[in-house]
């Protein structure tokens, strides 16, 4: 764990998952891509499902930011992503650090892409019945407008949103974050919301003086794309991307923040040098 402002903080691997590469990098070629990433027989990459743990010891808080893939997966759907949940990720380090599930006061909903946050809720009882949260006794953070957009995807985003992941959060357990510039809802927590990938995607900042972290989702899923222009083809405003990635370099390069990755295999995290146009990492985080 490292601490930023209140926090300490770590990134738990709850699970990994294969998605096409062609479509984790968009336009650049295979060519370029390939150097950076192992790749399978059927085109797609490893990939991490991250969750991030943040313990503010002196309030009693436990903050979980996105939750995985979970466990709710037929044989044929769980091969054809790849998907390999740990159930016991979480509640392992949660013991580790002297706490149980059930101590788990926010969960923080970046974006409700079944990759994200599949592990908010599990089966009741049977497979394809009724589901129940997870973490009961947690207030649940997620932006209106991806809670609205979730409810109405696009055609081309509507794969990602599967209601079974998230039709038993509606009730007092869910809190919505509003506006474009929300005020902090968790104490020594911000925001960054974000809509390149997807509609009001909503990033944690621990600590908002220097030297915090951003957990920063899908605007920058692994340490592979850190470069400007290698963007997912899954976003739905590309451009939009690459101008918070330039918001989000600069930000690390003049105030020292660093930044949290959602999907990267073998890291929990980075902090950045070089420029906005060629970022380079200075040094990978023991999250």
């Amino acid at each position: 764990m490292i601490a930023f402002g209140r926090y300490e903080v770590s990134s738990i691997v709850n699970g990994a998952l294969r998605l096409d590469g062609g479509a984790m990098f968009g336009v650049v070629p295979k060519v370029l891509w390939q150097n950076v990433t192992d790749v399978d027989s059927l085109n797609r990459i490893p990939l991490a499902t991250r969750t991030l743990l943040a313990i503010d010891r002196a309030a009693r808080r436990i903050v979980l930011v996105d939750t995985g893939c979970g466990t709710k997966w037929s044989p044929k759907d769980a091969e054809r992503y790849g998907v390999q949940p740990d159930p016991m990720a979480i509640p392992r380090t949660l013991q580790a650090a002297g706490f149980v599930p059930e101590d788990v006061t926010d969960v923080i909903v970046t974006h409700l892409h079944f990759d994200h946050n599949g592990g908010l809720t599990s089966w009741y009882d049977e497979p394809g019945g009724p589901t129940t949260l997870v973490y009961p006794r947690a207030r649940h953070w997620i932006h209106r407008g991806q809670w609205e957009h979730a409810h109405k995807p696009t055609v081309r985003d509507r794969a990602s949103y599967l209601p079974q992941d998230f039709a038993s959060l509606a009730g007092n357990r869910l809190h919505f974050v509003e506006g474009e510039k929300p005020q902090p809802s968790i104490d020594g927590i911000d925001w960054f919301v974000s809509k390149g990938h997807t509609p009001y995607q909503l990033l944690p900042v621990f600590s908002a003086e220097k030297n915090g972290l951003m957990f920063v989702g899908d605007i920058v899923p692994t340490i592979a794309h850190l470069r400007l222009g290698w963007v997912m083809g899954y976003d739905l405003f590309p451009l939009t991307t690459i101008a918070e990635r330039e918001q989000i370099y600069d930000r690390c390069i003049r105030d020292g923040m660093s930044i949290a990755f959602a999907h990267d295999p073998a890291h929990g995290g980075v902090s950045l040098g070089g420029t906005v146009e060629r970022p380079i990492v200075s040094n990978t985080l023991d999250l």
